[in-house]
């Protein structure tokens, strides 16, 4: 069956496959082409890091993506430890076509974005890019080529086009989100049983049963995009779009590992009807430690700043790539984390963004040179994040429960003080908070609007009230950094999983296994 959303040109492709794509010949050992999905960083780095993976087992890979976004890839996969010096990666930027579709040009990802009535346009440069993509897969017209045939394409979610184009090389497509096997087990059980309709309110909490005896309750207002009202991203017609990829795959490439999130994996497997590959934690293909040569001014103020700081003493607080929040709430947000007795390493996105009253509090009362005895220390920039969690000084995370950075933590044995935004990050808090114990709730109940959420007063100086006060993250912050048996507990479970998390990569462990069985099948 072809899937509804290829266009008819595309539709006749898949008949004339074999007419159309030339037999290149094929190499003794797999290669996987992997086309990261470019709405986010949080997206871009696990694909890369399962590149890394994937070489490290012998594979041949190609990393497709765009001209914006190959330097923060090459980067990546230099840094990497691969054998024969990472030869086993090849990074191709293809072109995307932002000025054809009315967007600046370096308009690549998501979050470079101007504002809500960008995100159409950025779809349609996706899809041109696809166009793109497929004709250098094929090698048409004497265009550049990938050095040899693919045996597999591995796709970002926002990709849905790929699928389309592994049919036609006769090759099997597997797709990554960047969520968890229990997310992605929930967001199953939504589109099969939708329990969501029957709320009166958004406000309702309800049960996603997935996982029994766990419960997993949440407000409609609280679940993924996928089942949120119509938004910037074009509403149904896309969000179908991408539900028929997601049907249609061959499998899934999951960034978790199998003993962690209590045989999520195994009833994703079963649930969705096809393979679903668990391979991280994929942030520990790389070393958590710094080249001093390379170090960016940021990260080494962050380092050189924890270097003097007690051990567990610290209290890191990041909110992801994307993770912008109201200027009232991060006011908020910052009275407790200056006030509280530990010492805390803040990153702040989009801070010279914030209103001038904003700007000046924080100008007034944090630190941004790093000066060894301050209390307070902001980044305004990146920070180290996977180095800052390894780091001995550091005790306790509040972080907005994306899944990179959950994994990062788990990675690191680190605690959690969950605040999410947006996203499948609510369900993630549960996973945290109530399957794995490992983390404290801050009680956050709305999300924060971001860019495929917005309303049409997105990221305009109109005034939203902070839902979050001082007290109320005081409290949490307290709980986290607990010395009690209750503290305790969770910093044991927490260190049990960082133990379980390197094990996995290990030869024999679970993901590890799961690398090679992906490799072997395609030889």
């Amino acid at each position: 069956m072809i899937p509804s959303y290829l266009s008819q040109e595309e539709s006749k492709l898949l008949h004339r496959s074999q007419r159309v794509i030339p037999e290149m010949e094929r190499t003794m050992k797999p290669h996987l082409v992997l086309i990261p999905w470019i709405g986010g960083i949080s997206h871009i780095i696990p694909m890369t890091d399962i590149g890394c993976l994937l070489a490290s087992h012998g594979a041949a890979v190609t990393i497709l993506t765009t001209p914006a976004n190959a330097p923060l890839v090459r980067s990546r996969v230099d840094r990497a430890a691969l054998p024969h010096g990472g030869t086993g990666i090849t990074v191709t930027a293809i072109p995307f076509p932002a000025a054809d579709a009315g967007l600046p040009e370096g308009c690549e990802r998501l979050d470079l974005l101007r504002s809500p009535a960008d995100v159409p346009r950025f779809f349609t440069a996706n899809k041109r890019f696809g166009e793109a993509v497929a004709r250098y897969c094929r090698g048409d017209g004497g265009a550049s080529s990938l050095p040899c045939r693919p045996t597999c394409i591995v796709a970002g979610m926002g990709h849905p086009w790929t699928l389309g184009l592994a049919r036609e090389l006769g090759v099997p497509c597997y797709i990554f989100h960047g969520f968890g096997a229990f997310a992605l087990l929930c967001i199953e059980h939504l589109f099969k049983h939708r329990p969501h309709e029957a709320v009166a309110s958004p406000d309702e909490l309800f049960d996603i049963p997935v996982l029994p005896p766990f419960e997993c309750r949440v407000s409609r207002r609280q679940l993924p995009p996928h089942f949120l009202p119509s938004t910037s991203m074009g509403g149904g017609p896309l969000k179908q779009e991408m539900r028929e990829f997601d049907v249609a795959v061959d499998g899934v490439v999951v960034n978790t590992f199998e003993e962690l999130e209590h045989g999520s994996t195994a009833l994703l497997a079963a649930a969705a009807g096809k393979k679903v590959l668990a391979v991280g934690p994929v942030s520990l293909s790389h070393s958590p430690s710094l080249d001093a040569q390379t170090m960016s001014d940021d990260a080494w103020r962050c380092m050189a700043w924890l270097d003097t700081k007690a051990y567990k003493s610290v209290v890191y607080a990041s909110f992801g790539s994307a993770g912008c929040m109201p200027a009232a709430q991060l006011v908020q947000l910052g009275m407790a984390l200056v006030s509280c007795p530990w010492p805390v390493l803040w990153v702040v996105k989009g801070a010279d963004s914030l209103p001038d009253d904003a700007k000046k509090w924080l100008r007034e009362n944090t630190d941004a040179d790093g000066v060894a005895g301050t209390k307070c220390l902001v980044v305004r920039g990146w920070a180290p994040q996977v180095p800052i969690l390894a780091h001995p000084a550091v005790g306790g995370f509040l972080t907005h429960c994306g899944w990179g950075s959950t994994l990062e933590a788990v990675a690191a044995g680190m605690p959690m003080a969950t605040w999410p935004l947006f996203a499948e990050q609510f369900v993630n808090e549960r996973l945290i908070v109530d399957v794995l114990g490992v983390g404290v709730s801050v009680g956050v109940t709305k999300p924060t609007e971001n860019m495929l959420t917005a309303s049409k007063t997105y990221g305009s100086e109109a005034e939203v009230e902070a839902e979050v006060g001082m007290e109320q993250v005081t409290e949490a912050l307290e709980r986290l950094m607990d010395q009690g048996a209750e503290g305790e507990e969770r910093r044991r479970k927490a260190q049990e999983l960082k133990l379980k998390a390197k094990g996995a990569l290990e030869k024999g462990g679970s993901s590890y296994v799961n690398l090679e069985n992906l490799i072997h099948s395609l030889v």
